[in-house]
């Protein structure tokens, strides 16, 4: 199901899960806190949509900032350039164990937001002034990617696979690797990477 409005998402969810518009959907666990994101995020000035399910704001120049999140455990605020933070109060973590760049503020209750209302708008705002320095993120060597074990023996079993793989851009290879390093079990990252072979054979991306 695809939203295209703020108010959609925080009634139904980003609809990227079977818990789309039901109870058990993530954004009704943190729905005050979302909406208290959400009023810090408009104070920025920048512009809000929908990107990839979630909350997003950019500036002027269609540059993504930040965005706001929904999971399991803590609702967050994600910054694109979160690597080039300061981080003067150490708060900010990184998105996953593998995160080149994004980092994100992580929330467990509306008291928590409130607590850190002054500091989020903090790095908001230090957010758009590193955007609007121009600063460049040097990207990584794709040569230097580590691919997890069980992608390798896939390789290793169908060599025009890792040949598809290789064709793929950089950020379609990263966005695979990590989706299928995320799994903590062997067993479950096969699964994900025999379910997502079509797609690399045809040259898409994990979210195309």
């Amino acid at each position: 199901m695809k939203i295209s409005t703020v108010d959609h998402f925080l009634t139904s969810g980003c609809g990227r899960c079977k818990y789309f518009d039901t109870p058990q959907c993530k954004v009704h666990t943190w729905t005050a806190e979302l909406q208290l994101l959400r009023g810090l995020a408009l104070d920025s000035g920048l512009k809000e949509e929908i990107k990839w399910g979630f909350p997003c704001y950019s500036n002027a120049e269609k540059k993504n900032i930040f965005m706001i999140g929904a999971f399991k455990e803590f609702c967050s605020l994600s910054f694109f350039k979160g690597v080039l933070f300061n981080d003067a109060h150490q708060l900010l973590q990184k998105a996953g164990e593998n995160s080149q760049t994004m980092r994100l503020l992580k929330f467990t209750s509306t008291e928590q937001v409130i607590e850190h209302s002054t500091i989020i708008s903090q790095y908001i705002q230090e957010a758009i002034e590193i955007e609007k320095s121009g600063v460049k993120i040097q990207k990584p060597d794709p040569s230097q990617l580590e691919l997890c074990e069980e992608l390798v023996l896939k390789f290793e079993e169908l060599p025009e696979l890792k040949i598809a793989f290789e064709k793929l851009t950089p950020g379609r290879q990263r966005g695979y690797n990590l989706h299928f390093s995320d799994a903590k079990q062997s067993a479950t990252r096969t699964a994900r990477i025999e379910k997502f072979i079509p797609k690399i054979f045809s040259g898409k991306g994990f979210q195309d």
